[in-house]
């Protein structure tokens, strides 16, 4: 009877041996250990959480607050470790709080059993306690790349906006060293369906909150300005919605002019003596369509957030600041 030999190189098969030994897999003498695809590699060497699969529904009935984070496409999975080490220096939670396991998928396969982790957890925030790594966050399937979504539990309002704030005081000190992957972490205050009503009642009350801890001057008209991104939903999509749908009022706040009058009419509302001003707002109202996994046709969340111009960017468009500039991006690649 013929042998088989390990056609591999003794010192090739020794080192494949330890990675294995390394994950708790015992490997037998002679045995052939196949070579880990690239994407097998990252997904192995990165460890990251699940999907909690109830977040979908759970944007469906509540508002939440979180972060979205932009990243180059296909460096999702980094992204999300890198937003975690860094969210985590920032967030406090409670001590005792059940650790959340949520996480990122393989390329092309499902996370699985996911479903049953992320049921029936519930966790709480308390201010001054130690922390526990993103025990109260849930990464959120999406359905568009170049993109991460974090979500706290509905009942979880902390300050995003003044966490995202500490991350730029960081990077500007140097105390926080400049993200890879990490392009945007844009603080989501407040989520609701795309619905006139809905939409102009979140606006309305974020809108209230920061007025009223903005010492305003008496005589100064408040500058405003709102920026709306349908992330990847394009105008032949929105044809065709509306083709498909018997109701015509259906997704008609993914106008981009209808979305703006909602929202500049909240913001009135609050502060009548405010004036729009795309090049030196005060008060900067973001409008962002989550591309979510998992809800049924025809409805979208957005997230909304209200922000002081310190955080935002206006040229070429208004949005979040990035979290490296562009400057210092070409001073690296120059080096």
């Amino acid at each position: 009877m013929e042998q088989r030999v390990n056609s591999e190189p003794p010192a090739e098969n020794q080192k494949k041996k330890k990675m294995a030994e390394d994950e708790g897999k015992t490997i037998a003498e002679g045995e052939k250990i196949e070579e880990m695809k690239p994407w097998e590699q990252h997904s192995a060497v990165i460890s990251i959480p699940r999907f909690d699969y109830n977040a979908s529904s759970s944007l469906l009935r509540h508002s939440h607050s979180g972060f979205l984070i932009t990243c180059p496409i296909k460096r999702e999975k980094s992204a999300t470790k890198e937003a975690i080490s860094i969210l985590e220096k920032y967030i406090v939670s409670n001590h005792d709080a059940k650790r959340r396991k949520t996480c990122m998928d393989d390329a092309n396969e499902e996370c699985k059993g996911s479903r049953e982790g992320a049921a029936n957890e519930h966790v709480n925030l308390e201010s001054g306690t130690s922390m526990e790594k993103s025990d109260i966050l849930s990464l959120v399937k999406l359905t568009r790349s170049g993109l991460v979504l974090f979500k706290f539990p509905f009942d979880k309002f902390p300050a995003v906006v003044d966490i995202v704030s500490q991350i730029f005081q960081s990077l500007e000190s140097g105390i926080l060293k400049s993200p890879l992957w990490c392009n945007r972490i844009l603080p989501i205050q407040g989520t609701c369906c795309l619905d006139e009503k809905e939409l102009k009642k979140i606006v309305t009350k974020l809108v209230e909150q920061f007025m009223n801890n903005r010492q305003k001057e008496t005589g100064n008209t408040v500058k405003f300005a709102v920026g709306y991104n349908r992330r990847g939903i394009e105008e032949t999509e929105m044809k065709n919605l509306r083709n498909t749908s018997n109701d015509p009022d259906i997704f008609a706040l993914l106008d981009r002019n209808k979305c703006f009058s909602v929202v500049a009419a909240a913001v009135k509302e609050v502060v009548p003596d405010s004036i729009v001003d795309l090049k030196d707002p005060e008060i900067c109202v973001l409008v962002e369509v989550l591309p979510l996994s998992g809800v049924p046709d025809r409805t979208a969340i957005v997230g909304v957030s209200v922000l002081p111009q310190a955080l935002v960017t206006t040229k070429p468009r208004l949005c979040i600041k990035a979290l490296v500039s562009d400057t210092k991006e070409t001073n690296k690649k120059k080096r």
